[in-house]
């Protein structure tokens, strides 16, 4: 692992991954979490007829190999096992994306971000480069995180946001292909920021420039990220744009 005081890269894009890398996994596991358990039952029994709750229960049926007539509490008991468990299961991220895009506009919640992320997102967006992210987390949820965080508004400064139903799995090259095709970037002139090490293998698979994180008390502190530049704090990133 290399641990290098500052790490400068050129590049046109900044992809960045939330959990664990701009926020603690240790809110988003707790905090939001907590809020999401209890509301999972009243959210599928209040949007049963929805297509998107639909969806998501069929993919629960499939993936659990539950009965096609489960009962909501059988839902509800797979869902409470991934979160116990930290599974990054679609339809579990669905309905959380859900339930707290609804806390966020209520006032009920409000996300986390580490001391170094928002100041230096703000500068590099200043700085002309383009800012987007990838995360395991729904859209659904990407969004209002942004828009509530401890700083104000922060969505002027994102100009995509992916998940891992509109791009893939994060352990898959195919889909920083895919996200890279979205963006109309080429694949070198883009720089994900991640603090896990199957997604730094993916994207440097996917011929993109990878910065990993290693932050103190997070889940893939002191990981092996190999020969990729790894830092601890955003204050240690140095981006120049890249013209095409």
């Amino acid at each position: 692992m290399t641990n290098a005081p500052q790490v400068s890269v050129s590049a046109q894009t900044i992809v960045v991954d939330l959990e664990g890398t701009t926020s603690a996994a240790g809110f988003i596991l707790g905090d939001l979490y907590d809020y999401a358990r209890p509301r999972l039952a009243p959210y599928l029994a209040e949007h049963a007829a929805e297509e998107l709750t639909i969806e998501a229960r069929a993919q629960v049926v499939a993936d659990a190999g539950l009965p096609v007539d489960a009962t909501d509490a059988q839902i509800v008991a797979v869902l409470h096992d991934w979160m116990a468990n930290d599974v990054k299961a679609t339809p579990l991220k669905t309905l959380q994306g859900q339930i707290w895009a609804d806390g966020f506009a209520r006032g009920e919640i409000s996300s986390h971000f580490f001391d170094d992320a928002i100041p230096q997102l703000r500068a590099w967006h200043a700085a002309g480069l383009g800012l987007s992210v990838f995360s395991s987390g729904s859209v659904a949820s990407q969004v209002p995180w942004f828009r509530h965080s401890p700083e104000g508004d922060l969505t002027p400064l994102i100009t995509a946001y992916f998940d891992t139903v509109s791009a893939g799995s994060k352990k898959d090259p195919a889909s920083y292909d895919a996200i890279a095709e979205a963006l109309g970037v080429s694949a070198g002139d883009i720089v994900f920021l991640t603090d896990h090490p199957d997604e730094v293998t993916a994207a440097r698979d996917a011929g993109w420039q990878v910065i990993a994180l290693s932050r103190p008390g997070e889940p893939w502190f002191d990981a092996d990220f190999g020969d990729v530049p790894t830092v601890s704090s955003f204050s240690d990133i140095k981006i120049v744009q890249a013209f095409a």
